[in-house]
């Protein structure tokens, strides 16, 4: 065949259905694409490839946000993968699928989001209305309390519909949303100066950018001009972040790891509806934020924090911090505590001096809500909390003395309040049988007490204290350290806070620790990098503001009461029946510290020495008794163990003696593992005296005199070996002896050889400088041997030009022999003819420099010739 022969491709098909709302050009006609955005207000332009997986899972989603929006917005789908669409001619595209949006003439903004229905319509709704109006003092309290930054821009529109400047502002939101698809700054519009007054804007056409702990600024228009990307650079170089969305995108990526080294960080994977118009587990969020970074007491953060509780306070008189002294403070929250007096239990070691306490939740410390404080009783799960952490309080509450009474402020740990108070007595029993029969433990009536009024009196002087007085035992504890405002300048582990949608990126939290199978997607966990640790938080408690407050103050303290979380594999996939055992991090205490010897072989998937190693592990399971030997292994890459247990390399081996795992012993690095060795190494750190079974039986008296003559033999077997040993031991000193006469004349020679040395060092350094002699030298004769080619050169061309002039003078006598020649001829005819007057001639000859003129009669001759050559010519 003279060439290939290639099937065509197919030509390309609808790749949304005809009802769709979106108009699909699946034969990659870009330029009527073109044609038809210009008569719209925004336009999505979806380009796919009909191949592509994630093109086809996007196209349901593009699809139904197109449901949605299809009456104000104009969804197009390109396909710009066929070879004859202008589309795949035009665009040179390296991953599909690709969106962009446009906004009237302004375009493209591209969407790099993830692929789900109620993000981009987010996006879509951010790009048709960039701009938030701001109408009330309400909505701008909302508007500078949000965890975004904001900037406002206060334009009067009595005067024109479209005052100057605004046109410009719209275009920077819509910049900003170029820049950062994620819309991380938020932009406002005031048109009411009384609220533009509020944050410092008094002229229209003035921009604002609001922060929270830094000063707050105005666009200086005297310095910038006032252009779309000055205002959206300048928003985007001076904004402040109470902390960020992450958004990985699944495949290999740097985001966390730049993230995470940037300090210990707290994640937050919360359900997140980006069309809901309120997020109040966020807002709860925020508020930490603020009260964790408020280092100063800002009035205004104050201000923005009791909006966030709802709390009613004065009419907001200005938000400029150059005038912070005219805002007033803000009203203290107060709520009758909640009570229930708690018998305690027989077996409770509190128990043995008092029997009735009384937990009080203080909810005034809290912040609760006022619509949470209304009522006084408290939940079950409530007190329940409370309960939990006056046991764990236990050790503390009762080995400090003090005489005075039993009342006492817990700070807990993890439950959905910040402080409880305790009134603990002693009552009589038909007392305290009648409450614990009648109410039970949680739900008895306050018999002993009625509220915190009424002092808990005792008997007797008690050896137990309340925590209020450490400070005096203890005058290194500080008391004042639990107020959590403020927190990140007070610790040297400030947290960078981080938020994630639980419902696009939970894998992260289940590999963090979270529960696979849960109702509520909502976890929080603390990653330190440079600890190599983290912390979570306990999924049992609910995530609110209470419990991250006590989260993050645990893990801000000196000796953070949080324990590392370890995470392991699963160990139901692992039967027990094998010959290695396979340990997990929930069976690692049960496996290696049992009563048995162990020997546990780390490994990880990656490392390459760790399967050839299977075999000897198999060979030596099969070897030893099951019922008193256990071969095991632990994946490190899939396990967490604490850190006297973790290993430094792999593989590694360790073991574990029965009844001394204290003792445990590494096996040496430069010794191959073998079976061999292996069975040495166990043998000789294994200790087969202490067995149980040995320890029973007795020894008897052959036993024993057996054991005497093993022992003499052993004692004249050694004798001979000593007396080998001090055979070998003369001999070796006789070597010795020769051996340091050979060393005396080695070092003659070596100082013999350093003379010769020194000897032909100083001859290479003479031989040096005369080479350097002779080198000058060279370079004087060459530079002679040119001046002399150069006057060579010279005579070469001199005599050239004395040949030239010889030529001529050859010329010349050779004419002049001539013409003398014609002379003579000339006067014999004039003897025989009359004679004619003669005519002078011009001189025409050329002359040589230094030669006389020629006469005339040679000269008259030479142009007679030169006449006779120019008419032959």
């Amino acid at each position: 065949r003279a060439k290939d022969v290639i099937i065509p491709a197919k030509p390309p098909v609808n790749f949304f259905s005809p009802r769709s709302p979106v108009l699909d050009l699946f034969q990659g006609q870009l330029d009527y694409a073109e044609y038809i955005r210009r008569d719209s207000e925004v336009v999505l332009l979806f380009f796919y490839a009909p191949w592509c997986g994630q093109s086809i899972a996007a196209r349901a989603e593009i699809q139904q946000a197109a449901s949605r929006l299809s009456d104000q917005v104009l969804f197009v789908a390109i396909n710009c993968w066929w070879n004859q669409g202008k589309c795949r001619k035009q665009k040179h595209f390296f991953y599909f699928p690709v969106i962009y949006l446009y906004h009237r003439s302004f375009g493209p903004i591209e969407y790099k989001g993830p692929m789900s229905a109620v993000y981009i319509e987010k996006f879509v709704r951010r790009v048709m209305k960039p701009l938030l109006y701001i109408p009330s003092q309400s909505e701008l309290l909302d508007f500078l309390s949000n965890y975004e930054p904001g900037v406002l821009g206060y334009f009067e529109f009595s005067g024109s519909p479209q005052p100057p400047g605004y046109l410009t502002f719209f275009t920077s939101a819509l910049h900003s949303l170029k820049k950062d698809y994620l819309g991380t700054v938020r932009f406002g519009v005031i048109t009411n100066k009384h609220l533009a007054k509020l944050v410092s804007l008094v002229h229209s056409g003035s921009v604002y950018l609001h922060r929270h702990f830094n000063t707050s600024l105005v666009f200086p228009r005297e310095v910038l001009n006032y252009t779309a990307e000055n205002i959206c650079k300048w928003a985007l170089e001076n904004q402040e972040t109470l902390f960020r969305w992450l958004q990985p995108h699944g495949g290999k990526s740097l985001l966390l790891n730049n993230e995470l080294k940037k300090g210990p960080a707290l994640f937050l994977f919360i359900p997140f509806n980006p069309l809901a118009e309120s997020h109040p587990l966020i807002d709860e969020i925020t508020e930490v934020a603020l009260e964790y970074n408020n280092c100063h007491g800002d009035q205004v953060v104050e201000r923005l924090l009791q909006h966030l509780r709802r709390v009613d306070a004065p009419v907001l008189e200005s938000l400029a911090l150059e005038a912070p002294a005219q805002l007033p403070d803000p009203p203290l929250i107060t709520a009758s505590p909640c009570c229930n007096t708690v018998v305690l239990p027989q077996w409770h070691s509190f128990s043995r001096t008092h029997n009735v306490c009384e937990l009080c939740v203080n909810q005034t410390a809290g912040g609760v809500k006022p619509s949470s404080v209304s009522m006084p009783q408290c939940s079950f799960f409530e007190m329940a909390a409370a309960l939990d952490s006056f046991y764990l309080k236990e050790q503390t509450f009762y080995h400090v003395a003090s005489d005075s009474i039993e009342c006492s402020n817990f700070l807990t740990s993890y439950s959905p309040f910040s402080y409880y108070t305790a009134c603990c007595r002693t009552i009589s029993r038909g007392v305290a049988g009648f409450i614990d029969s009648e109410q039970g433990v949680f739900e008895a009536p306050t018999v002993a007490f009625s509220s915190l009024e009424k002092k808990c009196e005792v008997d007797a002087p008690s050896s137990i204290p309340h925590i209020e007085e450490n400070r005096y035992l203890f005058p290194g504890v500080d008391m004042t350290s639990t107020n959590f405002t403020g927190l990140s300048c007070r610790t040297n582990k400030t947290l960078n806070i981080y938020l994630l949608d639980s419902n696009l990126f939970w894998l992260y939290a289940e590999r963090l620790g979270a529960p696979s199978s849960t109702q509520v997607k909502e976890f929080a966990a603390i990653v330190d990098v440079k600890e190599e640790s983290h912390y979570i938080l306990d999924p049992k408690h609910a995530l609110m503001k209470l419990s991250l407050e006590s989260f993050i103050q645990n893990f801000s303290v000196l000796y953070s009461p949080l324990k590392r979380h370890l995470i392991g594999s699963d160990s139901a996939q692992f039967p027990s029946q094998h010959l290695i055992t396979e340990v997990t991090t929930d069976t690692f205490w049960e496996v290696v510290l049992q009563k048995q010897d162990v020997l546990l072989l780390y490994y990880a998937p990656w490392c390459g020495f760790c399967p050839s190693l299977n075999h000897v592990f198999i060979q030596l399971a099969r070897n030893l008794p099951m019922d008193t030997f256990t071969v095991a292994r632990i994946d490190v890459s899939q396990n967490d163990l604490p850190w006297e247990f973790m290993v430094d390399r792999l593989p590694t081996v360790l073991f574990f003696p029965c009844n001394r795992k204290d003792l445990s012993v590494k096996y040496p690095e430069d010794l191959p593992i073998t079976l061999p060795n292996l069975l040495k190494f166990i043998l000789h750190h294994s200790d087969p005296a202490s067995s149980p079974q040995n320890m029973a039986n007795s020894p008897t008296k052959e036993c024993l005199q057996s054991e005497a003559v093993l022992q003499r033999g052993h004692i004249s077997h050694l004798e001979r070996e000593i007396q080998k040993l001090r055979a070998e031991i003369s001999s070796l000193q006789r070597a010795q002896v020769q051996v340091e006469s050979q060393l005396s004349s080695a070092r003659r020679d070596e100082h013999r050889l350093r003379r010769q040395q020194r000897a032909l060092e100083e001859q290479h350094s003479l031989l040096r400088a005369h080479s350097e002699q002779l080198q000058a030298l060279y370079e004087q004769k060459t530079r002679e041997l040119q001046e002399l080619a150069r006057k060579l050169q010279e005579l070469a061309d001199a005599s050239e030009n004395l040949l030239t002039e010889n030529t001529w003078l050859k010329i010349l006598v050779a004419t002049m022999e001539r013409k003398l020649e014609g002379r003579d001829g000339a006067e014999s005819l004039a003897t025989r003819k009359e004679v004619r007057p003669k005519q002078p001639e011009p001189s025409s000859t050329p002359q040589l420099p230094g030669s006389s003129p020629p006469p005339a009669n040679v000269s008259a001759t030479l142009v007679s010739e030169r006449n006779n050559e120019n008419r032959t010519d």
